[in-house]
């Protein structure tokens, strides 16, 4: 008889906790509405099969060192020590993780231990007594509809996001780096050639104010060539003071002393570092295949395209949060203790336990602020599917961008370097015509001129098109690939079945969570909890 009205709640339950079952939150998956092929051409040359890295620290730097530059890589790996954009994305997985954790906690019961100890008189008469009582205490709101899953599934998701976002960080910096070095690279050789070419025109004022103090040479020569020679001279200043500048900004990015920084450059330069024009770029970077793959298949690759996705699935789950707050709230609760009062020689001992009470809170009337938190899910929930298909545009506009950019630097890589061969040619012959009396200064100077926009051009070239191969690398998401965590769903099937005990077919309704989740058609299973791979490193 004592248990009729425990049973006679529970009857109550099982037609609300079906009636929890009804909720109906948006799609966790949207479609990204991608182009079904890529617009621009891709490299010609076929790239090899697999991917950068796979979102490993150490496959990250393996792939740098292809290379063939142990300073970039070094370089690489300071900036990613001092990016506060890194250490800000370490810091969102930590908060994810917190949320995750107190998600996940709010699900499962409450255990506290309680002692006190107290000694006093409480009457005119009579002995000082002293109490000493210690037990257990224990609480737990029980999930009937699912407002507790939906905000801890929500959780998991963010979690997956931050450390995809991490990585993004990490491929950020590294393509920062990687352009800012290979631009210092650059400038320094077109500072090379800027000097030799300086000194060249100042050999020849000098030759030609001799010729011109001896008579041989009319002084508007002599002045022609004194002016190419300044301006030669003023064009290597400005060189070497972009030069400095593309230093400073690599000292920034890496946070290592100036001075530390442009010794490893030069002795990095007298190992003989490889030239840009030698790197063999197609075996660096593997896109997806123009005739047998799609737009998104390359746009998975991406951390923050992954992300946006965990955002969408994550507020879908609040919105069924939302719902869930205008149903009941069980909440159970119990204790055990022990108590023990002394009193002169008298000693009494008994042991208190309770369950209970069972709460069973009904909202009524809130004025409408359960309908206020649903609509708000709810267009917080279309923000982020618009934001979602936004990120994956301009995915889209990054990739096109860099083949535009990659197949227009092919393009020209042979005409450029013919014409600085040609210009080269050119100029020998006519520096010997010139020299023998057969040419006037003003045509060596117009070939001589020729030629240094060529050789500037070659070098602006190769560092354009090492660029388009950084920018692609970062453009496709650094190799990066989402493993889908088997474990994850098991997780979350036993939560679901853990948190249906109220119901007096608990081991049927975990069974039917179950098959619900491993079932490839279920609506869940596109948005299962995805993690980092497990040889990935944590931040």
């Amino acid at each position: 008889m004592k248990t009729r009205p425990m049973r006679s709640l529970l009857t109550l339950l099982i037609p609300l906790a079906l009636l929890g079952c009804a909720l109906t939150p948006p799609p966790g998956a949207v479609a990204p509405l991608t182009a079904t092929q890529w617009q621009a051409p891709l490299p010609a040359t076929p790239p090899l099969p697999g991917l950068p890295h796979g979102g490993t620290l150490a496959q990250l730097s393996l792939w740098w060192q292809q290379f063939n530059d142990p300073l970039l890589t070094e370089l690489i790996d300071a900036g990613q020590a001092a990016s506060a954009t890194v250490a800000a994305a370490q810091s969102r997985i930590a908060q994810a993780r917190l949320s995750q954790t107190s998600t996940t906690a709010a699900l499962l019961p409450t255990l506290n231990a309680a002692a006190s100890a107290t000694r006093g008189r409480t009457l005119p008469t009579g002995a000082i007594p002293t109490t000493i009582s210690a037990g257990f205490q224990t609480a737990w709101e029980i999930d009937v509809f699912g407002r507790g899953r939906s905000a801890a599934s929500a959780a998991d998701q963010r979690v997956s996001g931050a450390q995809a976002l991490w990585h993004d960080a990490r491929v950020s910096v590294a393509a920062d780096v990687a352009t800012r070095y290979f631009s210092l690279r650059a400038c320094r050789q077109q500072t090379a050639l800027a000097e030799r070419d300086a000194a060249s025109r100042a050999e020849t004022a000098r030759l030609t104010d001799l010729t011109a103090t001896a008579g041989f040479t009319a002084p508007a020569t002599a002045a022609l060539a004194r002016a190419s020679a300044s301006e030669a001279a003023a064009r290597v200043t400005q060189q070497r003071a972009d030069c400095a500048v593309q230093t400073k900004a690599l000292t920034a990015l890496t946070a290592l002393p100036e001075a530390e920084l442009q010794q490893k450059i030069t002795q990095s330069e007298s190992k003989q570092s490889p030239a840009l024009e030698s790197i063999e770029y197609s075996a660096l970077l593997s896109i997806a295949n123009p005739i047998t793959s799609l737009p998104a298949d390359t746009l998975s690759q991406r951390p923050d395209v992954f992300n946006a996705e965990r955002e969408v699935a994550a507020a879908s789950q609040d919105v069924g949060t939302a719902q869930a707050q205008r149903y009941p709230r069980l909440t159970l609760s119990g204790s055990v203790g022990r108590q023990d009062t002394r009193t002169n020689s008298r000693n009494r001992v008994f042991n208190a336990w309770s369950f209970g009470p069972l709460n069973l809170t009904l909202p009524i009337f809130d004025a409408g602020l359960s309908r206020s938190n649903i609509d708000a899910a709810a267009a917080a929930y279309n923000q982020t599917v618009v934001q979602y298909r936004s990120v994956v545009r301009r995915a889209v506009q990054e990739v096109e961008e860099a083949l535009v950019n990659l197949d227009s630097t092919a393009a020209r890589q042979a005409d450029s370097s013919s014409a600085a061969s040609n210009y080269r040619r050119s100029f020998v012959a006519t520096q010997a015509r010139y020299q023998s009396g057969l040419a006037s200064l003003v045509e060596l100077e117009d070939a001589r001129r020729s030629l240094l926009a060529a050789e500037t051009a070659l070098i602006t070239l190769q560092k354009e098109r090492t660029t388009a191969w950084v920018a692609l690398y970062r453009a496709a998401g650094g190799g990066w690939t989402p493993d889908i965590n088997a474990s994850a769903a098991v997780a979350v099937n036993a939560m679901s079945a853990m948190n249906a005990i109220n119901v007096k077919n608990a081991s049927n309704a975990a069974d039917a969570a179950n098959n619900t989740l491993n079932s490839p058609s279920a609506p869940g299973a596109s948005v299962a909890l995805t993690t980092l791979p497990a040889t990935a490193a944590k931040p």
